[in-house]
């Protein structure tokens, strides 16, 4: 979910993924973050296109498709679900 969030923003290369990922989540480890991205584009989540040259390596970004933005609202229907049960169990959230 949090991975299919942060393509909804704007496309973003594996590594700029990894690193949000794991400053929010810092015990991801790095192999995690791609394997997802891996599913993702399998599972058509997700394309990848090669960005443009900024005198750097080209590099392999990653956007969401129309599927992708259609998981990432079920996975968000279903975190509030989530939240939701917690909260009736009173604790705070």
């Amino acid at each position: 979910m949090c991975i299919l969030h942060l393509l909804s923003v704007r496309p973003l290369y594996g590594y700029e993924i990894m690193k949000s990922v794991q400053k929010a989540f810092p015990d991801v480890y790095d192999g995690s973050v791609y394997a997802v991205l891996r599913r993702l584009y399998a599972e058509g989540c997700a394309e990848t296109f090669i960005g443009e040259i900024s005198g750097g390596p080209q590099r392999k970004y990653y956007r969401l498709t129309a599927a992708g933005q259609e998981r990432l609202q079920a996975a968000l229907t279903e975190w509030q679900a989530v939240v939701a049960a917690v909260r009736e169990l009173g604790i705070p959230v």
